[in-house]
């Protein structure tokens, strides 16, 4: 730590450790106001501007040449008069738009902490070589893509409806598996 101006002195150990005995004499006693409209209030609020765009497709209602209609929602009123439509100008709609779109390298929301996403992977290798961990073995995707060389993300897409397969069992050509798939509820094997 650094200290300046009437802290300098601080810098020295004993007079640091001083200044701390002191503070652990004091009755601390924190307060927090309460916001308004409670913390439900507040998580609503905060929740709409985390993980959306500024606007979703579905609430753009009508583009007539110059002008857009959309969807919004007063939180002020209740019920039905909750939901409302509003038209702009196609300039102005695109310069309100534009106030929520983020410039580059800025992310919407922002996670601190060890597992922050940006700094993941370098804190798990510090934290793994502070405790003096061996790295982890290759999960089997990675050996898999070692031995077959695929490259795309997508090798393990269903063909069907393209979401991720995951594998159950993987046995050679004229080998039975060990694992056979239970029959569904109605079957009837007669």
């Amino acid at each position: 730590m650094q200290f300046f101006a009437d802290q300098a002195a601080l810098a020295q150990p004993a007079a640091f450790q001083t200044f701390l005995a002191a503070l652990r004499k004091l009755e601390w006693v924190v307060y927090a106001k309460r916001p308004f409209g409670g913390p439900d209030a507040v998580l609503a609020y905060l929740s709409r501007y985390t993980h959306r765009t500024a606007i979703a497709n579905s609430r753009l209602v009508a583009f007539a040449g110059e002008r857009v209609t959309f969807k919004w929602k007063d939180y002020r009123a209740k019920g039905d008069a909750r939901y409302k439509l509003m038209t702009l100008d196609a300039d102005e709609f695109i310069r309100r738009f534009l106030i929520h779109v983020l410039p580059d390298g800025f992310h919407r929301i922002r996670h601190y902490g060890l597992f922050a996403n940006a700094n993941r992977a370098n804190n798990i290798a510090l934290a793994r070589r502070l405790l003096a961990v061996p790295d982890p073995t290759p999960s089997s995707r990675e050996s898999d893509h070692a031995e077959n060389g695929r490259d795309d993300e997508d090798w393990n897409a269903c063909p069907c409806c393209g979401g991720r397969m995951i594998i159950v069992e993987a046995f050679e050509p004229g080998c039975q598996p060990r694992f056979w798939p239970v029959p569904s509820i109605g079957l009837d094997s007669s």
